[in-house]
């Protein structure tokens, strides 16, 4: 090297690899860069897993969208691919056991190791109420908001083992926090995400996996729509301090942070993202 040559120490990622991309670094902080980081998301095909999707893409990383709607997934894929990351959509549900490890697999085949999972595939049961509650129903949201992110979540754990860290992003609710008369099976399934979240980033620490939840407030999606034409709407406008509801993408900022270097010494948190909603 010549007397004027200058040593860069470059900045090294959460997973010890260090990021040389300076392109990237000069568009976005290093620590929030994702430049080579693979990441799932479920039910990234609308809503706020498409917001998240396509966060973590404008932030670098390459991703993967779970969902089973096929025509949604290809809509998604069409916008990823416009930012310019490499992506790809797997058709499967998530309430279809046998199909989600293949569904990892076919990711890390064509995309690489996972480094970065996000749970939101959803669903309710506007049932009113245990007693109009059908079994059949209540079992149905039970599987896709809570089993399926134990499933998946002990999936992608034991492949970012392999690679020494990754991070998990579980997507909770404001009924994590407060109950429901209308939608009881969906309260407890976010009530024990929260926990879950807890139960998995004490395991987890150890191996430099990182696991979080998201509780986003009232935010504008096709699963909320039917709430925007009930007297609840109001309720909802008055008690949120900046008395609108949220939009999909104003969620992705939390799940790039929590998906980054940024977050390291982050775990077992859940961050609220709901416009004031739950300090009222």
């Amino acid at each position: 090297m010549g007397a004027n040559a200058v040593n860069i120490n470059y900045p090294v990622d959460s997973f010890g690899k260090q990021i040389r991309n300076e392109e990237s670094l000069m568009k976005k902080p290093a620590l929030f860069d994702l430049t080579g980081r693979v990441a799932v998301v479920t039910g990234g095909n609308g809503g706020i897993g498409r917001g998240i999707a396509l966060g973590l893409a404008e932030a670098g990383a390459a991703v993967a969208v779970l969902g089973r709607n096929e025509e949604k997934n290809q809509r998604v894929i069409s916008e990823l691919k416009a930012i310019g990351v490499p992506s790809i959509a797997v058709k499967v549900d998530v309430t279809d056991r046998a199909g989600l490890e293949p569904a990892l697999n076919r990711v890390e085949s064509e995309l690489g190791g996972i480094g970065i999972l996000v749970n939101n595939a959803g669903n309710v049961s506007l049932s009113g109420g245990v007693l109009q509650e059908k079994p059949e129903d209540w079992d149905n949201v039970i599987e896709t908001q809570l089993n399926a992110v134990f499933l998946l979540s002990k999936l992608a754990a034991r492949s970012m083992l392999s690679r020494k860290g990754g991070k998990i992003i579980n997507i909770g609710s404001m009924y994590s926090f407060f109950g429901s008369g209308l939608v009881p099976s969906y309260s407890a399934a976010k009530g024990a995400i929260v926990q879950l979240t807890k139960s998995m980033a004490i395991e987890l620490a150890p191996h430099n996996i990182q696991v979080n939840a998201i509780a986003p407030g009232w935010i504008e999606t096709d699963m909320t729509a039917p709430v925007r034409t009930m007297p609840m709407n109001e309720e909802i406008l008055a008690r949120t301090p900046v008395g609108r509801w949220g939009q999909p993408e104003e969620v992705a900022g939390t799940a790039v942070y929590l998906a980054s270097r940024a977050s390291d010494f982050v775990t077992g948190t859940t961050i609220r993202v709901d416009g004031g909603y739950a300090i009222r």
